[in-house]
């Protein structure tokens, strides 16, 4: 669907860096690579969240729906910072006008065409209201609807990433969110060994985490705690 691009500044050695950091509070060498990945894993093992804080992950995150990007707000701590494209000086009213995203739900029966159908009216009264009424662009974006494809670029640091695997790997995570965190997973693997091994050691859902399940209403992958 969409695509996740991971910005020069996130560092290759999140492992190190956790390390190196936590090496300091210590009076430790900080000058041994080797001792500062081994470090690193043992403070997250440890459960040491804090030192997880020093690693920022910077990402342009491209080609999901305006719906989704908003959910994403909403996963906030550590103070993560990003900014979204535009719907007051991009004039979506030019070339094919804006591009949506389709659900699955709606790709695989007859309503496809009724859908592509309603998108292009919304595409079309936009370009009408900018360029036959003069409405200013800012006012006639106000048509789009939560489907348009939006780009942002975010920084967030490793522990609220973590934390929001917890959440967004569940089965009962909304279906888009649960497919820009997969493509979050899978940018961060090929950024580095490091970043792969942070991957497939900490992300993964509550259940994972835990040994069973937390949610009030659960899609059974794990038992009940009370079971």
């Amino acid at each position: 669907m969409g695509t996740v691009t991971i910005l020069p500044e996130t560092p290759k050695d999140p492992l190190a860096l956790i390390g190196r950091r936590a090496a300091i509070c210590w009076n430790a060498d900080i000058t041994n690579e080797e001792k500062n990945i081994k470090r690193g894993i043992s403070c997250i093992e440890s459960g040491h969240g804090r030192t997880m804080e020093f690693v920022d992950v910077h990402m342009i995150i491209d080609g999901y729906s305006a719906k989704v990007l908003r959910e994403y707000y909403t996963h906030i701590g550590g103070s993560p910072t990003r900014l979204q494209a535009s719907t007051r000086y991009i004039n979506y009213s030019k070339g094919d006008g804006f591009v949506y995203i389709t659900p699955d739900s709606i790709v695989k029966n007859e309503t496809k065409l009724a859908w592509d159908a309603w998108m292009h009216t919304i595409n079309d009264a936009i370009k009408t209201l900018i360029a036959e009424y003069n409405v200013p662009i800012e006012d006639a974006t106000m048509l789009l609807p939560l489907a348009y494809s939006s780009k942002m670029v975010d920084k967030r640091n490793l522990r609220n990433l973590v934390d929001m695997s917890r959440q967004r790997m569940c089965n009962r995570a909304y279906w888009e969110y649960r497919e820009l965190f997969t493509d979050i997973c899978n940018a961060l693997k090929e950024y580095s060994d490091e970043w792969k091994w942070i991957v497939d050691n900490l992300f993964h859902t509550k259940c994972d985490e835990v040994g069973y399940c937390t949610e009030t209403k659960s899609c059974g992958k794990k038992p009940k705690k009370e079971n």
